[in-house]
């Protein structure tokens, strides 16, 4: 097998420790059997010029069916939960193609987060990402996304797959998300 780190740009600086890499057309996940969503994803955000008109947001959720049923989430677990599916890999930063933008609705690129947050800060500093990728003075962006879970406190669930599947899906405390821009000099600045 392809060396990941070898053959995906967003990897070229290396990635943290995950329970299984996912590696899709436009961006990787490093998911986590245990939390059932993404320990962590990598992308580029698009560049700036794009070739064809953006893509209008797929929104086609699904579960992602690399991962075993038992440690994916479904559409089910969301049913009802007062908990948006929340993008780590913006749709936003993700069309230029529509099998590109359909890849961040994948349910291994979700984490469980409150309304407020999605629609609000979140989109906000997504929006803040892509502003930054488009200075003239930018060459890539690389954003590393994840969810922040603290041992010390309990840890929320969502879901109604416990029965069928004995699990649920956990509610992250927090979320991080570190950006990397490179200058057209070569630059990087975190």
């Amino acid at each position: 097998m392809n060396d990941p780190f070898q053959i995906k740009r967003e990897l070229r600086y290396g990635a943290p420790v995950c329970d299984e890499i996912l590696i899709g057309r436009h961006f990787t996940i490093g998911y986590s059997w245990y939390f059932r969503q993404a320990k962590w994803v990598l992308e580029i955000v698009n560049p700036k010029v794009i070739l064809e008109p953006e893509v209008e947001r797929m929104d086609n959720f699904r579960a992602d069916i690399r991962i075993p049923r038992r440690f994916r989430a479904g559409l089910g677990a969301y049913e009802g939960s007062g908990y948006d599916r929340g993008h780590l890999v913006g749709s936003a930063n993700q069309n230029e193609q529509k099998i590109q933008n359909s890849e961040t609705f994948l349910l291994s690129n979700m984490s469980p987060q409150i309304p407020q947050m999605n629609r609000g800060m979140w989109a906000k500093l997504e929006s803040a990402v892509r502003k930054l990728n488009d200075r003239k003075d930018i060459l890539e962006t690389y954003v590393l996304t994840a969810p922040v879970f603290y041992f010390d406190q309990i840890v929320k669930t969502i879901g109604n797959n416990k029965e069928k599947y004995g699990i649920d899906v956990p509610v992250p405390h927090a979320f991080v998300k570190s950006v990397l821009a490179e200058d057209n000099r070569g630059r990087l600045k975190l």
